[in-house]
């Protein structure tokens, strides 16, 4: 970037990073240049200093990476959905009611549906569990009767007996019929317990969302009954006079829905599912919507894949509005709706702090003098290129300098110029680019050879993080996060930069940025300052991420960090967890630490046999083990 005579403000890197757009109200800079948070959308009187909480997490004694979550954002949310939904249901005169079921699967940890099932009690805001753990879990957290729980996934016997027994217990617990071959199991399984079932059925709708979950929906989703499959349903609870069990419709039309027509669409299919349902004399009660409510990763506000063209306001009002449409129409009384909303629950609750470690540059060694008499042709050629260089024919220089610098390689490989000769070609060549690039900055339009050519001169700054353990789907499927440094927003960014993280991985990068014009291939970065740390950090993480994340190069969970913000501005440690240290990680991929240590003590032995070490330096190597053993997998100051 280059830099201005006009001073930086702090309103300027709020513009440069999008934050007033993706923040939601819960992201600002402070006038001292610090990012901060608040737990109440646009009220930053009672905002914290994001580096202030890194000051507090490192006085504790816990290094970087660190994920830290901020309780009662996750409350808020929780109360904007609930509170959203019942002034949609006043406003339209629906005479039904609206029941949340948080989907476990969006973040398992224990903490995370700890705090739904304690805040979200006020509104029955309640789980949805797909697979036979995932139910223990909620029967193990859930406390409200007067909840919905609702049972997706392939279910074996002691899935479906765990669910009958919450049915048993007062829950309104839901098992969903996803596979015709599972209706006979529950139906035996309820009456050899002596359990009337709650039964759903999950539908494949017709309609499909387009871009990366498109094949949630549609006829060739992986779950979900058609219309014949239901019909023989319906017809097998007649014959075993059940049909007043089947209260619940299901479908899931994606994660993240960002185009709110694709959700109207859906609801209205829906709905007359559910009319013809209750056409056939089953007892139905609940429209269950399943998730697709998305998150503006960008702030842009578009059907873009990363974002949405849809307030909450207007997404509750829309999917009111289309049940009653088809519902007033057919004659069918309203049912309670139930989305299965995760992605937008828990996405804002989380952010990854990292620290940087290093930086590589793009940048040419300055050029000395003129070139030796006995300079390689080819070299002269790149610079006498340079040299001529100038706006009018940029594009043909960058096409003459690829020539030249090709012929150079060319020539090295074949042994005619020496590796310093080809040294010093490269440098002429880079340099040449640099010079490119600032032209090409003040052409009127930019030619498609040149396009790229920013980011390919653009600096490296190393991480302190692993793209596969904590932003998988970055790596997995090009999900866009804001990132942004979380201080200094009172200077002015001079540097552009792709991110790399600790893995040694060719894919252990982050080179797609949010931008309000599509997506950038770098981002505006500080120059790193000597003994003074640089933090960034990943905000929007709280869906799958802690869960999705895998133990490539054996980097295992970062330490995590619970706060919750006061109403005087101020903010409580809430909870610290220790990340993985190498011990955990090496007996997650089953090592036996144990056994590891007295290999590496009988090969310490064995050194100071063949003279190699001495007994004490044995034993210091040994405690140089133990402590690797013990230590934190990521890089320790």
């Amino acid at each position: 970037m280059t830099p201005t005579l006009e001073r930086w403000t702090t309103e300027r890197s709020t513009e440069l990073y999008g934050v007033r757009e993706w923040g939601a109200g819960f992201f600002g800079i402070s006038p001292s240049g610090a990012l901060q948070v608040t737990a109440e959308p646009g009220n930053f009187d009672h905002a914290v200093s994001i580096p202030e909480v890194i000051e507090g997490i490192q006085a504790r004694g816990l290094d970087m990476p660190v994920l830290l979550r901020i309780e009662n954002i996750l409350d808020t949310q929780i109360s904007l959905l609930n509170d959203s939904f019942l002034a949609a249901i006043k406003s339209l005169d629906y005479k039904g009611s609206y029941l949340g079921a948080y989907p476990i699967k969006v973040n398992q940890q224990q903490q995370v549906v700890e705090a739904v099932t304690r805040h979200g009690k006020k509104y029955h805001h309640g789980l949805e569990a797909g697979s036979k753990a995932e139910l223990v879990a909620a029967m193990g957290m859930l406390r409200d009767t007067g909840a919905v729980l609702v049972c997706n996934g392939y279910k074996d016997e002691e899935f479906i007996d765990l669910g009958l027994h919450a049915t048993q217990m007062g829950f309104t617990c839901v098992l969903v019929v996803e596979m015709p071959g599972e209706l006979p199991l529950i139906i035996k399984r309820s009456r050899a317990l002596g359990v009337k079932p709650i039964l759903g059925i999950r539908v494949k709708l017709s309609a499909q969302a387009n871009g990366m979950w498109a094949e949630s929906g549609g006829d060739r989703s992986i779950f979900g009954l058609n219309a014949a499959q239901i019909i023989e349903i319906i017809d097998a609870l007649k014959e075993a006079d059940m049909l007043d069990c089947l209260q619940l419709l299901h479908y899931h039309l994606g994660s993240q829905i960002p185009n709110i027509r694709e959700i109207r669409n859906a609801v209205a299919e829906a709905t007359r599912v559910y009319a013809g349902l209750a056409g056939e004399g089953a007892g139905m009660r609940y429209l269950d919507l399943g998730g697709g409510l998305a998150v503006d990763y960008d702030g842009t506000q578009t059907n873009f894949m990363s974002s949405r063209n849809y307030t909450l306001d207007e997404y509750c009002v829309d999917v009111v509005e289309g049940v009653m449409t088809v519902l007033d129409e057919q004659g069918v009384d309203h049912p309670t709706i139930i989305t299965e909303s995760g992605r937008a629950l828990v996405a804002y609750y989380s952010m990854l702090l990292f620290n940087v470690l290093d930086t590589a540059r793009f940048e040419p060694e300055p050029l000395s003098g003129e070139l030796p008499d006995d300079t390689h042709i080819h070299i002269q050629h790149l610079l006498e290129t340079l040299q001529a260089l100038n706006l009018r024919n940029v594009q043909e220089c960058f096409n003459d300098v690829l020539y030249y610098r090709d012929e150079v390689r060319q020539a090295f490989n074949q042994g005619r110029i020496s590796f310093r000769e080809r040294a010093l070609g490269e440098n002429v060549f880079w340099e040449a680019v640099r010079r490119i690039a600032i032209l090409a900055k003040d052409l009127p339009t930019l030619p498609q050879e040149l396009e790229g050519i920013s980011q390919a001169l653009s600096d490296i700054y190393y991480c302190n993080f692993s793209v596969f353990q904590s932003l998988p789907d970055s790596w997995a499927i090009g999900q866009l996060f804001p990132i942004m440094p979380v201080h200094r927003l009172d200077e002015e960014p001079t540097r552009e930069g792709l991110l790399a993280d600790i893995t040694c991985d060719c894919d252990g990068k982050i080179d797609r940025f949010i931008d309000s014009q599509g997506v950038r291939r770098t981002m505006p970065l500080h120059e790193l300052k000597d003994s003074e740390e640089y933090y960034l950090g990943a905000f929007l993480v709280g869906a799958y991420q802690e869960t999705l994340g895998d133990l490539h190069n054996l980097l295992g969970d970062t330490n995590v960090v619970t706060i919750r913000i006061r109403k005087n501005g101020e903010f409580n440690f809430v909870s610290e967890l220790e990340g993985d240290s190498v011990e955990d990680i090496l007996s997650y991929v089953e090592y036996d630490t144990k056994a590891l240590l007295t290999r590496f003590r009988e090969t310490a032995e064995h050194a100071v046999r063949r003279g190699r070490i001495t007994a004490t330096q044995r034993r210091e190597i040994l405690q140089a083990y133990k402590n690797g053993l013990q230590g934190y997998t990521y890089f320790e100051r």
